[in-house]
């Protein structure tokens, strides 16, 4: 991908250091949650920061590209403002799913409130092939999707991770934003090797990488993005470097923001990781039949080697299922793929199962894998955030895990944009809004959740200090409506959270 811009090392923009990231040194660019910014009243430090030749990348959360509908029109075209009011060569989103249910379903929305992992399946990945052509479409810069953090398996599924991502670029020609740090997560949390991953997924199609920090409690690494980085995380960072050199790597933190000198300091660290890598003794590249393990890879290798003139094509001979391809030689990397070095989407270019077969790819096919990855997709979501039964084939304790730390990210994104309510309920908001949050799923974004979480409590005629039950209602009054819902009002409101709760 020669047309891939060198970024160098950045920073993640928040409001919250907006005069560190500023006044730290060495800092080549930046990256802002997409969502954050209005295109027209641009904050004064990234209108700064571009003034001096930063390059500022918008970073889409809320697309959800792996979920089972298509990319909300809306959402895509307000991604592609900020790209044009940023001037950015690109814009990022994740590999996952952010909501559920619906039309698809029959059923209610679901928003969780954070990023889940789409299943490494036929149906997953035909789905999300077609999500982001689509957004690619749409945009007015390439586009790179990332790898995120899991705390739970999908059971059945049919892909490595590296298998998945590979697949997906060569499919659709979308770059990747490697999170080295999610792949530590997923080797702490679901046993899979980086390096493995690494050697599978095309590394000459990475944007740019993320590196960031986190915890491990009872054995469960949560990708905290509060946390300094740790020496995991960089050995990620130099196993990746071994393999390319990323146009660009990035130090995120969301919470818990430490001094300038710390940002500094992991700045630096991440700065002479890339470069005793690049010192070390080069990684040999991944041959082309071990790169995904399978016949996926192989297939992918063979349709390669069919589109370049300088591959050799021996009538009768095979490779998996395929006439006409000789086989791959050991160790010997076949030129990619057209798509790879596009940001356009090849949607030409037909899909094959690991036996050789070609899938279907009319809109009835999708459709049909539409409609088995909402049903998936809405139980586990269902019983994450609304306490429904366990799907088949999930480990309940990591559900709990997940449910709990989704909890936990609705509290602290609560707090933050109603910073009010910790102040008029004290140390009982945090438990007060988890027990809300066990059995009333998210409906309309945070800001309604802290609404709607404010109305439950003067339902019940809490908080018990008068006082603070008069500055609650009076909070919710001049953010709600004119006067607190009728008895009659609370009663169906009651009975519709019970009828979900269950």
């Amino acid at each position: 991908m020669n047309d891939t811009p060198q970024l160098g090392i950045g920073i993640g923009w928040r409001p919250e250091i907006a005069d560190t990231v500023e006044a730290l040194s060495g800092v080549d660019w930046v990256e802002a949650v997409a969502e954050n910014l209005c295109p027209g009243h641009l904050p004064d430090s990234l209108v700064r920061l571009r003034e001096r030749g930063v390059t500022v990348v918008p970073h889409g959360v809320s697309l959800g590209l792996g979920g089972a509908d298509r990319p909300d029109a809306r959402r895509l075209a307000d991604l592609a403002e900020r790209a044009e009011a940023l001037g950015s060569p690109l814009v990022t989103e994740h590999i996952a799913f952010v909501r559920a249910g619906g039309a698809l379903t029959a059923s209610p929305v679901l928003e969780a409130g954070h990023l889940l992992p789409v299943p490494r399946t036929r149906d997953a990945l035909h789905v999300l092939c077609e999500n982001i052509r689509i957004a690619q479409e749409s945009l007015p810069v390439p586009l790179a999707v990332e790898n995120i953090a899991a705390l739970i398996c999908w059971p059945d599924e049919e892909m490595s991770e590296g298998q998945f991502l590979a697949e997906l670029v060569e499919r659709t020609g979308v770059r990747l934003l490697i999170d080295v740090a999610n792949l530590h997560t997923n080797h702490v949390n679901r046993g899979e090797d980086p390096a493995k991953a690494l050697d599978e997924l095309p590394v000459e199609a990475i944007a740019y990488v993320h590196v960031a920090g986190g915890v491990e409690r009872d054995g469960v690494w949560h990708d905290t993005h509060a946390h300094p980085v740790t020496a995991p995380v960089l050995d990620v960072l130099a196993e990746l470097r071994a393999r390319v050199a990323p146009p660009g790597v990035l130090l995120e933190r969301d919470d818990d923001f430490p001094s300038a000198a710390e940002l500094a300091g992991e700045l630096t660290q991440i700065r002479e990781t890339v470069t005793a890598a690049a010192t070390a003794s080069p990684r040999p590249a991944a041959s082309a039949g071990s790169r995904a393990g399978d016949g996926v890879s192989e297939e992918r290798e063979a349709r390669a080697c069919l589109q370049s003139p300088a591959c050799p094509a021996t009538p009768g001979t095979h490779a998996r299922g395929v006439v006409g391809i000789t086989p791959v030689r050991p160790g010997h990397r076949q030129r990619r793929p057209s798509a790879l070095r596009s940001h356009a989407p090849d949607a030409a270019r037909p899909a094959l199962r690991a036996d050789g077969a070609t899938l279907k790819t009319g809109p009835s096919d999708t459709d049909a894998a539409r409609g088995r990855l909402a049903l998936s997709e809405a139980a586990l979501l269902s019983s994450l955030v609304a306490g429904t039964p366990v799907p088949e084939g999930f480990d309940p304790r990591r559900l709990r895990v997940q449910s709990r730390a989704l909890a936990a990210k609705r509290a602290g994104v609560v707090a933050k944009v109603a910073p009010e309510l910790p102040e008029i309920l004290g140390k009982g908001f945090r438990p007060a809004f988890l027990a809300y949050a066990g059995h009333t799923p998210m409906r309309a974004g945070y800001r309604r959740d802290a609404l709607d979480f404010a109305e439950s409590l003067l339902i019940e005629g809490r908080p018990e200090d008068s006082a603070a039950r008069r500055r609650l209602t009076l909070w919710w009054r001049e953010r709600a409506a004119a006067r607190p819902p009728r008895r009659a009002t609370r009663l169906v409101r009651v009975a519709r959270a019970a009828l979900i709760g269950r």
